[in-house]
């Protein structure tokens, strides 16, 4: 399902897009942007981290890492 963007004016949501959504389809509106700016300086890092993490190849295959997590959940116990 493709996103729907809203803005509030007095206190209204106001939808300024066509939706193919049937009539009735409810729908959890949640604020893009509720991170103070400590929060956000902190994900910018972290980013920023992961993105030298990666151009150094440290990183997995995300297909690889899930099917070991997978064989290691159908292990038999120890």
């Amino acid at each position: 399902m493709t996103p729907v963007k809203a803005i509030v004016k007095h206190g209204r949501l106001i939808v300024d897009e066509p939706t193919d959504l049937p009539d009735g389809t409810e729908l959890e509106l949640v604020p893009v942007d509720d991170m103070d700016d400590d929060e956000r300086a902190k994900l910018l890092a972290a980013i920023d981290e992961a993105d030298r993490d990666f151009e150094q190849g440290k990183h997995v295959d995300g297909f690889e890492f899930l099917a070991a997590l997978k064989a290691r959940r159908e292990a038999p116990p120890r």
